[in-house]
C-alpha cells in the first residue's frame, strides 16, 4: 500500500490531496487547502512551501503527483503559478518524495475519461472513486484527482516494470 500525495498548485490557494494506493484502488487519507493571503509573493511562495512539507511530514507519503503549468489568458498569472509549483517540488525533493507532473488534460482523463471534463465532473468522479460524503474544496477536489491519476498512471506502468519510466515530449523514457 502507497501513500501519494497530490498538489494542485495556486499562488494563494494550493490544493492537497492523499491517497492510499492499495492495489484494488485508493482510499481517502485526507485532504485541504494551503491559503497564502495576499502578502507578497515571496511570502506566500513560503507558505506553500512549509505547508507541502507539513503535509508530507504528517502524512508520509512516498510519492508525490502535481499539475503542469498551462499557458492561460495571463502570463503573469502562468509565472506565479509556476512558482508555487516549483515550490511545492523543492518541498517533495527535500522530503525525497519521488515526483511525477500531469497535465490538466491527463488528470481529467485519468479521473472522468475525457480530457474534456469541467472541475464538478471531475469533482464528482473524485467523490465516487473516494467514496466521499461530502463535497471536498474545488482546490482539495483537484488534488485529489491528480493523486487518482498519479495512482492509475503507476499502477499501469509498475505490472510492465516500467515504475521508474519518465514521459518526455509525449514518449516513456526509461
Amino acid at each position: 500500500m502507497t501513500l501519494i500525495l497530490g498538489i494542485d498548485p495556486g499562488s494563494r490557494i494550493t490544493g492537497y490531496g492523499v491517497v492510499r494506493d492499495t492495489g484494488r484502488g485508493c482510499v481517502y487519507v485526507a485532504s485541504g487547502c494551503i491559503r497564502t493571503g495576499s502578502g507578497e509573493l515571496h511570502e506566500r511562495l513560503q507558505i506553500v512551501y512549509r505547508g507541502v512539507r507539513e503535509v508530507i511530514q504528517t502524512y508520509g507519503p512516498v510519492t508525490m503527483g502535481i499539475e503542469k503549468v498551462f499557458m492561460a489568458r495571463n502570463a503573469d498569472s502562468a509565472l506565479k503559478l509556476g512558482q508555487a509549483r516549483g515550490a511545492a517540488i523543492v518541498a517533495g525533493a527535500e522530503e525525497s518524495l519521488e515526483i511525477a507532473e500531469y497535465s490538466a488534460t491527463q488528470v481529467k482523463q485519468a479521473v472522468a475519461g475525457t480530457g474534456g471534463a469541467n472541475k464538478e465532473q471531475v469533482m464528482m468522479m473524485v467523490m465516487h472513486l473516494l467514496k466521499l460524503t461530502s463535497k471536498p474544496q474545488i482546490d482539495a477536489s483537484d488534488a485529489l484527482a491528480i493523486a487518482l491519476c498519479h495512482a492509475h498512471t503507476r499502477s499501469s506502468l509498475l505490472p510492465h516494470g516500467l515504475g521508474a519510466a519518465r514521459s518526455r515530449g509525449g514518449r516513456l523514457r526509461l
